[in-house]
């Protein structure tokens, strides 16, 4: 019997954090990809400029990872940020308002290649990467951010979910839909 294949298999992945450990534990969790390890934003920008990802991962602080972000979204790089000092919802709002496909906890990392391998999936299927990590997660931003956290910025959130969490596929096939289209939507 054949074992399943991984959707995490050869990809080649950056991962960047100024911690070593915080390396290390990627590189173990996504032993069947290739990971390519950078520690500081100097060394992860040139990288980025030079290499070809499937996948970055940027931690937020020490490393300038939301700047990184604007580089790796500018080169078609899909990218997950990771996080313990910027865990806060504005720093979530910003990670998708700059185009990140996921925001993760590094209280999380011991999960990293069964969330990554969901949303490689996910990604490969058409489906919406937040709505995974949403549907995994939201007790735990639930829990770190409060209750009702998302009210604050209500409509920021009736919008982001509105747009990202019908998958792309979807949206292809209503904007090729007749009836979708003569409705005016």
């Amino acid at each position: 019997m054949s074992e399943k294949k991984s959707f995490l298999d050869g990809k080649k992945i950056l991962a960047v954090d100024d911690e070593q450990d915080v390396l290390e534990t990627i590189v173990d969790a996504l032993e069947t990809a290739h990971v390519d390890k950078a520690s500081d934003f100097k060394t992860a920008a040139e990288k980025i400029e030079e290499n070809r990802y499937d996948l970055a991962i940027l931690d937020i602080m020490g490393v300038d990872g939301l700047t990184l972000l604007e580089q790796t979204v500018d080169k078609g790089i899909p990218t997950v940020m990771l996080t313990a000092h910027a865990m806060n919802v504005e720093t979530l709002m910003t990670s998708i308002k700059k185009g990140a496909i996921s925001f993760l906890p590094k209280e999380k990392l011991a999960d990293l290649d069964i969330i990554l391998e969901d949303m490689l999936k996910a990604m490969h299927d058409g489906e919406p990467t937040w709505k995974i990590l949403f549907d995994e997660l939201e007790g735990f931003f639930n829990e770190k951010f409060g209750p009702g956290w998302k009210e604050k910025d209500k409509d920021f959130w009736l919008e982001f979910q509105k747009r990202s969490y019908v998958s792309k596929g979807m949206q292809s096939r209503f904007m090729h839909d007749q009836k979708v289209l003569s409705r005016g939507i």
